[in-house]
Formats: structure tokens, C-alpha cells, sequence
């Protein structure tokens, strides 16, 4: 089967670089069955061809209105569709849509009709979000680390920057690479607007966020990009943890160590 992405090679590579980061997140157990979701605004590499591409869908209600996202194109992990096949099939596992002139509705045009992730209102209010303040921020992850999760259990690591703090200090280049640190919504309805809102107020002050006993919101300049801060975030969890499994509290790095850092990297404070 023809697909649209044959004859635009860009916007094959963006695409399979989607794929690349759901095989990431399936290996890595953040993916069981069909959890987590990706959505990529791809409006860049759309081309005359594209936007002639006729609706393979019928209207579908967002169910907000989203004025930046006037004639935005999208790719989309498809409602119900596994990672693991993601990472496989991309375009028989996720769409790409249209939104249209309304900015309340959408098309699918692209390969097939696969719904998209039920969660599809929130990205793209994030992706509205960063559009009106001028963001080069293109892609919006949703996936389910297990050590985060896990931390996300006990209160004294909600409260606000004290993760990001022992993020920070348990390996150098946690700052370097995540120098906002990590936001945190306490626990809301999967799904629910209360949890969209909370999390974009979050995403003012950072790039991932974490929600409580649920996962991680990430946004980032492409899929890659907003998948290697969870990951680095990830990564130094997972020391802390093995730390406390090996019985002793980790020391982590010091203020001043830290200061050093952010003096040397030219990185927030």
C-alpha cells in the first residue's frame, strides 16, 4: 500500500524517528499494552501534496478550541495501539490529521482512519500552548517510567523541587541535560481536564513533568529530544534507587557541586 510518506522524505524521517523512540519506550518497560502516547506537530514538512490530500475521516470533534492550531497538521499515536507495533508500523499504528479552520475539529488524511489516543485533547492543548508563546517545542511524549512512578508513591518527593533537587544530584549530567528539572502534578483522573490544565500550568516552569502514580509528560524541540530528558531523569532515579536498595541514603552531589555546574554549563540556577 502507497503511503504519503514515500515521497516526502522529511517527513518519513520525523515519522520514523517517532518509531524509533515507542521501540525505545517498549524495551525499557514504560509501554506496557497500549500506554503512552505521542503526538508531533508536523505541520513543517507538510507540502502542497499533503494539504490536497482529502479527509479519510469523518469530522471529529476535539472538544476545545485551539486557535494556534489553525490548519496545524499532526501525527498521532492511534487509541489502543501498542508501542511495540508502533515502533514496527508507524503509519498502520498512528494518523496524521488536519486541523481545520474551525480549530475545534479535526480530518484524518493519512495512511489509514486510526483514531487517535483518546488523550489527543491535551497534547494538543500543550501544542496550542507553545505555539502562542512562540515555542520551537514540536513534540509532546506521555509514557510511564517505572523508577519515576515509583518515587511518585511518597509524598516527600511532591512537594515541589524536591525530585528535581536528588535528580540533579545523584549524576552531573542530570542538570546539564534537564537544567529545568521536573514539574509534578499530584494524582488526577487520567485523561481528565483537571490533569490537562495542571499539567500545562507545569509546563510553564519545565519540560517534563511528573504525574503522581501515573508517568511523565515531556515536551521537547523533537520526539527525540523530549524522550532523552525523560530518560537522562529516569536514569538518575535509578541510581538513587539501587543506592537505597544497596541499604545507605546516596550523598548525591553538594550545593557547591552544583553551583559549579550550572556556572560552567551557563545553566539556570
Amino acid at each position: 500500500m502507497k503511503s504519503v510518506l514515500d515521497n516526502h522524505p522529511s517527513l518519513k524521517a520525523e515519522v520514523e524517528k517517532v518509531a524509533e523512540v515507542a521501540g525505545y519506550l517498549w524495551q525499557k518497560g514504560w509501554a506496557e499494552r497500549n500506554g503512552g502516547n505521542i503526538t508531533v506537530n508536523i505541520t513543517k514538512f507538510v507540502d502542497d501534496e499533503i494539504k490536497a490530500l482529502p479527509a479519510i475521516s469523518d469530522v471529529k470533534q476535539i472538544g476545545i478550541t485551539l486557535p494556534y492550531l489553525k490548519g496545524a497538521y499532526f501525527y498521532c499515536k492511534g487509541t489502543g495501539k501498542r508501542m511495540r507495533d508502533l515502533a514496527r508500523w508507524p503509519m498502520q499504528n498512528g494518523s496524521i490529521i488536519r486541523i481545520l479552520d474551525d480549530c475545534a475539529s479535526y480530518v484524518i488524511i493519512a495512511d489509514e482512519p486510526v483514531q487517535p489516543t483518546s488523550e489527543l485533547p491535551s497534547h494538543l492543548a500543550v501544542h496550542n500552548r507553545m505555539l502562542e508563546q512562540g515555542s520551537p517545542y514540536n513534540a509532546t511524549v506521555h509514557t510511564h517510567p517505572i523508577e519515576l512512578v515509583a518515587m511518585s508513591h511518597t509524598k516527600k518527593f511532591l512537594q515541589k523541587d524536591v525530585l528535581t533537587r536528588l535528580l540533579w544530584s545523584m549524576i552531573p549530567e542530570t542538570k546539564a541535560f534537564c537544567p529545568l528539572g521536573l514539574g509534578v502534578v499530584p494524582y488526577e483522573l487520567p485523561g481528565s481536564e483537571a490533569l490537562a490544565t495542571a499539567t500545562m500550568h507545569e509546563l510553564e516552569d519545565y519540560d517534563v513533568v511528573l504525574w503522581e502514580k501515573h508517568g511523565v509528560f515531556a515536551k521537547g524541540l523533537d520526539v527525540m529530544d523530549a524522550f532523552d530528558q525523560i530518560d537522562v531523569l529516569v536514569k538518575s532515579a535509578d541510581i538513587y534507587l539501587k543506592a537505597k536498595c544497596m541499604g545507605f541514603e546516596p550523598d548525591g552531589m553538594s550545593d557547591e557541586q552544583m553551583k559549579e555546574m550550572s556556572v560552567a554549563f551557563n545553566l539556570p540556577k
